[in-house]
């Protein structure tokens, strides 16, 4: 099946269902990462994910990783670590150290730090927050900004992008307040686009995209939400 080329004339993406098997869930390239084409692409259940020096790559892939928020793994082991620690979570309070951050994290098996989060994808998803659509939790030690992560937020979704952990446990706080937080604001879904055992383990699970797009269709608006801006003591 062929790999559809984007027009940067319009925000059309062929229907998920023509992703590929191999590489698995890879659909387009091209176009462009305003914020109009974003939001489209995650309506559509589409994200970007491409490396420097590479043309932008545009992704649907199935099974997909999602938690619900109320099915959130909080283990005995965190519960205790979490009574007795000595940081703060924010919501919205440094979107863009967050993300340079994210972009700077050495994954398992890496050697470097991963290169997907270019300049250009952090000044996409910038522009994103600043209109609204983007998040992120930020985890402290006293001034020092040590955990986080980041994502989008349309509807009742939220779709994840990147978390790093400067310190232990730290990605694991902004992922639980996240889900939690969610969970009281009536959110049905989060998205974490593909299975790693970091979040299996935190109670996230595989659906067909069939299912995921069901989610997309009864729960997506365009409406801006203004409840990040809190602070969590």
């Amino acid at each position: 099946m062929p790999v559809y080329q984007l027009d940067t004339n319009d925000y059309w993406f062929p229907p998920v269902s023509e992703a590929l098997t191999d590489p698995a869930g890879l659909l387009a390239i091209g176009g462009d990462l305003c914020v109009p084409r974003l939001l489209h692409a995650y309506q559509q259940g589409i994200f970007p994910w491409f490396s420097d020096q590479e043309p932008i790559l545009w992704w649907a892939p199935s099974p997909r990783m999602v938690l619900k928020p109320e099915h959130i793994h909080v283990s005995k082991s965190m519960r205790k670590w979490m009574r007795k620690m000595q940081f703060s979570v924010t919501f919205d309070h440094a979107f863009e150290r967050v993300v340079e951050a994210c972009g700077g994290t050495v994954r398992a098996g890496q050697t470097q730090a991963k290169s997907w989060i270019t300049p250009a994808m952090k000044a996409a998803y910038t522009n994103l927050f600043r209109s609204g659509y983007a998040h992120s939790v930020e985890v402290w030690r006293g001034h020092e900004l040590v955990g986080g992560l980041y994502g989008v937020a349309l509807g009742r979704i939220f779709f994840g992008e990147s978390m790093f952990s400067l310190a232990d446990n730290t990605s694991k706080l902004a992922f639980i307040q996240l889900a939690q937080k969610l969970q009281a604001w009536d959110f049905v879904l989060i998205d974490c686009q593909m299975h790693t055992q970091h979040l299996s383990s935190l109670g996230a699970a595989e659906i067909e995209m069939a299912e995921f797009q069901a989610y997309l269709e009864q729960n997506l608006t365009h409406g801006v939400d203004s409840r990040w801006e809190l602070v969590i003591e």
